[in-house]
């Protein structure tokens, strides 16, 4: 199977956040406090996603099949906090989506592994990837590569 990767377009964007819109839902079912979804989500990520896709600084991914949009990733570089030193930027992975779960291992391993080509040659000296706790295909295929959990955070209701 060929994995058709590039760069995101602007015209990308209502397809991106489609599939964002459906991992959000999915997530929200995980944990509705954290992931509670906003009325507006749409409109304000369309907006967004527009605005990352326009930067140099930020790495804007899709898989495409048959002329559709069947998965993107979006990363952009951090500093971390000073009291580390990982030797260099942080690559963060926040918004990772395929169309179907079943397409992790391939699918989302080439896109998390272009993701990692491209950062590596921009002086990334680690990655970090946003994974909801019950997102079993998506911990799976992390895991194969090495990535390990580096935290978790605990929520509740006030």
């Amino acid at each position: 199977m060929s994995i058709n990767i590039r760069p995101a377009r602007l015209s990308d964007a209502p397809a991106i956040v489609d599939l964002s819109e459906q991992k959000r839902t999915q997530y929200q079912q995980y944990q509705p406090t954290f992931w509670h979804k906003a009325t507006d989500a749409r409109e304000k990520q369309l907006s967004f996603f527009k605005h990352l896709i326009e930067r140099n600084d930020v790495i804007t991914l899709v898989y495409e099949q048959e002329s559709k949009i069947e998965g993107f990733a979006i990363a952009d570089f951090v500093n971390a906090p000073p009291v580390y030193d990982p030797g260099g930027p942080t690559c963060r992975i926040d918004d990772f989506c395929l169309a179907s779960e079943s397409q992790w291992e391939a699918v989302g391993s080439a896109l998390l592994n272009e993701v990692q080509r491209i950062a590596k040659e921009q002086g990334a000296a680690q990655m970090v990837v946003v994974c909801a706790h019950r997102d079993a295909p998506k911990r799976t295929m992390l895991a194969a590569p090495g990535f390990s959990i580096a935290s978790e955070w605990y929520v509740r209701d006030l």
